[in-house]
């Protein structure tokens, strides 16, 4: 599993153990699967799609970045 943590300038707006996490990368969009290599991106607005069980779901989400490192993904948006 994976644990997605969605950060504003408010404070946390989502955390859940997630299988998939897919992003709206500066550069075109990219998933991030259990055990993925360390990295740091720009996101652009668009849309976080993760996947819980085998249910598909949809955060919405504006510009900012994400750090991808032990199995957490940590995206701070604007």
């Amino acid at each position: 599993m994976i644990t997605l943590r969605i950060l504003s300038p408010e404070g946390e707006r989502f955390s859940a153990e997630v299988s998939l996490v897919e992003l709206p990368g500066t550069l075109g969009r990219f998933e991030v699967l259990k055990d993925h290599a360390p990295l740091i991106s720009s996101v652009e607005e668009g849309v976080i799609r993760y996947v819980v069980g085998n249910e598909s779901r949809e955060f919405p989400c504006q510009k900012g970045f994400v750090e991808v490192r032990n199995n957490t993904v940590t995206v701070c948006i604007g």
